[in-house]
């Protein structure tokens, strides 16, 4: 399955997941407001922010009642100041409460990814080196998650088991070689991306030889970083390199300034701080 394809079902599922979890058989509190009550709410953010989440609520407000209206007053990927309402809500004021929850659960997740996401970049901007996300991500918001990383400025890896190799030691192992873990591989399916996890210079010389697409160097030091990069350099099918392992907000600027490609970063997804959000109801009337 394709990214854009992934997403789209992402979309569709989550809103009906998130409504089944918290709405269940019926809003009880939501029954003591008189039905004919119409509501105008706005969505703020508490702290200054990378907004990510728009579809899923669109789909999510979609599904619990179609008289619900949304203004955006900002896009995925916008930053959003505090105190800026970045959302307007109009519609039955039972359905703006019932839905409230699980919207803001899902923005201040999404929002909290891309946030993250934006500040790494951020330490590194000016610079060519890629950050990218992994498969430590929440359960169940894989593709979200991933979605809400490039909304912050970094990139997507694989975006599960299916759609690209990733050989690691046990794989190694159990193959008998690097060489002979990338030609199954490649018998597997050519075409796909085939990156392999390598500790040290033999292994990487290994993986070169057998002409991986990516290698992916597991906490190697600064210095043996610049080694590898220019022993990469110097080969004649040279790879994507990978820096990955203690990498955070004081080792990342030294990790990209060695000339590696790409740095994976398992704190964009799993380490996510929520963004404290609140939605305002200002305008009640009976219609």
């Amino acid at each position: 399955m394709h990214f854009h394809d992934a997403l789209a079902e992402d979309i569709r599922t989550s809103a009906a997941r998130l409504l089944a979890e918290d709405v269940g058989g019926g809003d009880i509190t939501a029954e003591l407001i008189p039905e004919r009550q119409w509501a105008k709410a706005r969505v703020i953010s508490r702290e200054p922010a990378i907004l990510c989440g728009v579809p899923w609520v669109d789909e999510l407000f979609r599904r619990l009642d179609s008289r619900v209206s949304l203004k955006w007053l900002a896009s995925d990927g916008d930053r959003i100041d505090a105190d800026q309402p970045f959302l307007e809500l109009e519609g039955p004021a039972r359905s703006l409460l019932t839905g409230e929850r699980a919207a803001l659960n899902l923005l201040q997740t999404l929002s909290g990814t891309a946030t993250r996401a934006n500040h790494y970049a951020t330490l590194v901007k000016g610079s060519d080196v890629r950050l990218l996300d992994t498969r430590k991500t929440l359960p169940g918001m894989r593709v979200s998650q991933k979605y809400a990383v490039s909304c912050g400025g970094g990139h997507n890896h694989r975006i599960g088991l299916y759609d690209a190799f990733l050989i690691k030691e046990n794989h190694i192992a159990a193959c008998g070689s690097i060489a002979a873990a990338v030609r199954e591989a490649r018998d597997i399916a050519s075409d796909l991306t085939c990156e392999v996890e390598v500790e040290n210079f033999e292994e990487l010389a290994q993986a070169l030889d057998a002409g991986a697409d990516v290698i992916m160097l597991d906490n190697f030091d600064n210095a043996q970083l610049i080694e590898a990069v220019a022993r990469n350099k110097a080969h004649a099918t040279p790879a994507v390199l990978e820096a990955s392992g203690n990498v955070n907000e004081t080792t990342l600027p030294g990790i990209a300034a060695t000339g590696v490609d790409c740095i994976s970063i398992g704190a964009l997804t799993k380490d996510v701080t929520a963004i404290d959000l609140s939605m305002r109801v200002y305008t009640v009337e009976t219609r």
